[in-house]
């Protein structure tokens, strides 16, 4: 089985479009659509990437990072933003952040990129339809992808 990846991302087309492709790679997606959820939850969810929005409704994905960081959080992180101005992957990867994917995303070579930050032993098999819709669901706040928003 391949990794199981958290998406931190408030907008619905994003987080589908990303919960899809990596789905579909064989990835288990957990989602989180706020940063208060991400840190709340970041202790009791065993995950092996985080990709994080940096523009979230409650705090920015910079806070997530640094509390999820101060909680012993060893696992890589890649803002995936639509801030994405001369200079803001730089300040972004000084602030800690392991990459930096902009958006809006290339569904051809998004999975490539974030394949890139797994070990080899971790990376997924394509796979069909079936793959796509393995989700697992964690502590309360977090939803399995393509779950409805409230």
């Amino acid at each position: 089985m391949g990794a199981r990846i958290l998406i931190v991302e408030d907008n619905p087309q994003s987080l589908e479009l990303m919960s899809y492709l990596l789905g579909a790679h064989g990835y288990e997606v957990c989602c989180a659509a706020t940063g208060a959820t991400a840190v709340d939850a970041g202790g009791s969810v065993t995950v092996d990437l985080v990709l994080l929005d940096l523009q979230l409704p409650d705090i920015d994905g910079y806070q997530v990072l640094r509390e999820l960081r101060a909680r012993g959080t060893a696992v890589k992180i890649i803002a995936v933003t639509a801030v994405a101005m001369v200079g803001d992957r730089e300040r972004t990867l000084a602030a800690g952040f392991d990459h930096y994917i902009p958006k809006p995303i290339n569904p051809r070579t998004f999975v490539g990129e974030v394949e890139a930050w797994l070990p080899p032993a971790l990376r997924g098999r394509r796979a069909g339809p079936a793959a796509a819709s393995r989700r697992r669901s964690g502590p309360a706040g977090w939803r399995p992808s393509g779950a409805a928003t409230g």
